[in-house]
């Protein structure tokens, strides 16, 4: 019976792509090419692969629905659509030969939006962002936890919860880790103004706020213009564009703020009574985030796993960039809590559905556990053997028990790129040959490969040999070297952006997916004119401890611009009453402390909220310092010549075209 009805799953795929865009010859409106019968192909046979008749995801995806908003869609501050869950609309039936099939089924689940009832006490609101906003209903109010990304979609969750429960003022805000998803929204749903007046319990991880604000402050230019990419900001909601990201559909890019925990959870089995509802905390650092914890309610038996596991094989790297997350850990955490928690009688999460049976629920956990573990002992046993990073991502694949299980599926982090980040998190980059200790970066390698193998024409016409018969990887690792050799040569550009359509559609991870069709995109229609717009960060920026921020000046300083050019630069913050020093000494700048009667070439006093506005560009810098809100001792010319040596990024580098 199972076989037939697999068969018949099959024969209804091979009957939607015979009559459908899988043989359309033209390209969609963004210019991404159609499918072609190899990509279908490997699409079909993941359907045998998997056990698609399993539907119980979609009961418990579905389970506890109160409302939902047909027409949810949110605007950003300029007026923009920055949610659209009817842009999704096209995530029915069999899956199209341009979508993975097994991706197609997470996207339908994520599909699934509005208040839910999880158990006694406990709701969530899903699909009003990237991640959940779980409820916990106290005896005077509410407990609200994860805020969503942005302030306008939090505001917009604000009233669904309002309009269920109308006599139930906030009580607490809970973050359960410090990735922007799960607390950009904070000032959509409180101010700071009534956490103070209203005495409302803000609770986060120790650590937290400041692993959210670093992690933004440093590297964010570069993360931002990369998330792009990895969430498929600007590619079409289609079927030959953007499905989803796997963990749910994509972060909304409104205004992001935070609020300032004020009690924090630092160890495990830590307990609160909040609003007359206990909690059990599992305090869990750098394992999904630097700062995470997760949390049991024990008169409910809800285990809240926040995002120590999920519906999905999750990153031990992020294509965004950021730190290596330690796999062990991971998997250690996750055993604790199978542990600790082994009566709960329902899981819910930061991202997708919850679980509901004892049972069940262990599984869950158990194949989470293992899956970590898995990928984690076995690159350390390959690359003691001898193979690098690449020979173990084409080698490692999970045991049968693991790989069938849907909720362990690569549709955010894949097999492939964890295991790369156990050997970087172990042994780095260097991969042991010698010719990649000092290699040629690809621009000034790629005319020599272009040159060696016969010039473009050669090249192009061996790529296209090699996408005929299917072979995308190759023809992408080919063609983008001839792009880098040149950028200008249109044929080649062309045919790389269709192999990357290939492998986009093929993907079975949401993020490789975007990737690959943004790739495809910017190939076509050049990189953005502009990035995410630093004044979204502003929200952020408010309650960013002021050393952060020259630790970003650090980071930004044109060392060569800088050579000769020895300062010392105080700034006292008005409203802080803080004194600190900035000195530039071998192209190098120093941060610390000061006092005032420490000296220096020049001081500039300045409040907070304005030196923001100077690093944010919203005024600009002789403005500022010839401003009446600033004073200055010393001479404004060193000033001037000391802030013009730092960079100011945009975020819209190229990725795909040097």
């Amino acid at each position: 019976m199972k076989q037939m009805s697999l068969l018949l799953l099959v024969i209804g795929l091979l009957g939607c792509q015979d009559q459908s865009e899988s043989w359309d010859p033209a390209a969609d409106e963004q210019g991404h090419s159609p499918p072609t019968q190899k990509t279908a192909k490997a699409n079909q046979r993941v359907f045998e692969q998997l056990p698609f008749e399993n539907t119980q995801d979609f009961k418990d995806a579905q389970k506890g629905l109160i409302d939902s908003d047909a027409n949810l869609q949110v605007t950003g501050p300029g007026g923009d659509l920055i949610w659209d869950m009817p842009g999704f609309a096209f995530l029915q039936g069999v899956s199209p030969a341009s979508v993975n099939p097994s991706l197609w089924r997470q996207a339908k689940l994520n599909q699934n939006h509005g208040l839910f009832k999880v158990t006694d006490r406990v709701y969530q609101l899903r699909g009003y962002d990237l991640a959940n906003l779980s409820i916990i209903e106290g005896d005077h109010g509410l407990i609200l936890v994860d805020p969503l990304t942005a302030s306008q979609t939090a505001a917009k969750a604000l009233t669904m919860i309002q309009k269920h429960f109308p006599d139930k003022p906030i009580k607490a805000l809970i973050y359960t880790h410090s990735h922007m998803d799960h607390f950009g929204g904070s000032l959509g749903l409180l101010s700071q103004q009534a956490v103070e007046v209203q005495n409302i319990r803000v609770i986060a991880p120790e650590g937290f706020l400041q692993e959210a604000t670093k992690e933004n402050i440093i590297a964010g230019p570069a993360m931002a213009r990369r998330s792009m990419f990895m969430y498929g900001k600007r590619l079409a909601k289609s079927v030959r564009g953007q499905v989803g990201s796997g963990l749910g559909k994509h972060p909304a890019y409104g205004s992001f703020g935070i609020l300032e925990p004020n009690e924090l959870v630092s160890q495990t089995g830590q307990e609160k009574i909040i609003d007359g509802v206990r909690f059990i905390f599992q305090y869990v650092p750098n394992s999904e985030a630097p700062a995470e914890m997760t949390f049991y309610l024990p008169e409910q038996k809800a285990f809240c796993g926040a995002e120590l596991v999920s519906k999905n094989l999750h990153n031990l790297y992020t294509l965004r960039g950021t730190q290596i997350r330690d796999a062990l850990k991971w998997s250690g955490y996750i055993d604790e809590a199978i542990g600790l928690f082994s009566e709960a009688e329902v899981y819910f999460g930061s991202h997708h559905w919850p679980t509901w049976g004892q049972g069940e629920i262990q599984f869950f956990l158990k194949q989470q556990r293992d899956t970590y573990k898995y990928i984690h002992d076995q690159t350390v046993r390959l690359f003691n053997s001898g193979m690098t990073a690449e020979e173990i991502a084409e080698t490692i694949e999970l045991p049968e028990s693991l790989q069938t299980n849907f909720s362990n599926r690569g549709y955010y982090g894949t097999v492939k790129h964890n295991s790369k980040a156990v050997y970087q998190a172990y042994l780095g980059w260097y991969n042991a040959i010698p010719a990649n200790l000092d290699k040629l970066p690809m621009e000034q390698s790629a005319s020599k490969y272009i040159s060696m193998m016969g010039g473009a024409a050669v090249v192009i016409e061996k790529a296209q040999q090699s996408f005929e018969q299917g072979d995308y990887r190759w023809v992408a690792e080919l063609l983008q070297h001839l792009v880098f050799a040149e950028p200008n040569n249109q044929k080649g550009k062309e045919l790389l952006a269709k192999a990357y359509d290939q492998l986009g559609y093929q993907a079975e991870s949401g993020p490789w997916r975007n990737v690959y069709l943004s790739a495809a995109f910017e190939l076509r229609h050049g990189a953005p004119e502009a990035g995410i717009d630093m004044l979204q960060l502003r929200g952020i920026l408010d309650e960013t401890p002021v050393s952060y921020f020259f630790d970003s000046m650090s980071v930004r300083l044109n060392g060569p611009d800088a050579v000769g050019k020895d300062r010392v630069i105080k700034i006292y913050f008005t409203d802080l009453d803080q004194y600190h020093e900035l000195k530039l000494e071998n192209a190098v700048l120093h941060h610390r402390q000061t006092t005032a009667d420490s000296v220096a070439d020049a001081t500039l006093r300045v409040s907070k909220e304005k030196y923001i506005d100077m690093i944010l560009g919203q005024v600009g810098l002789r403005e500022t310092l010839f401003s009446a809100e600033i004073e200055i001792d010393g001479s404004t010319i060193d000033l001037l010549g000391f802030f013009s040596l730092f960079d100011k990024p945009k975020g819209v580098f190229n990725i795909v075209t040097p």
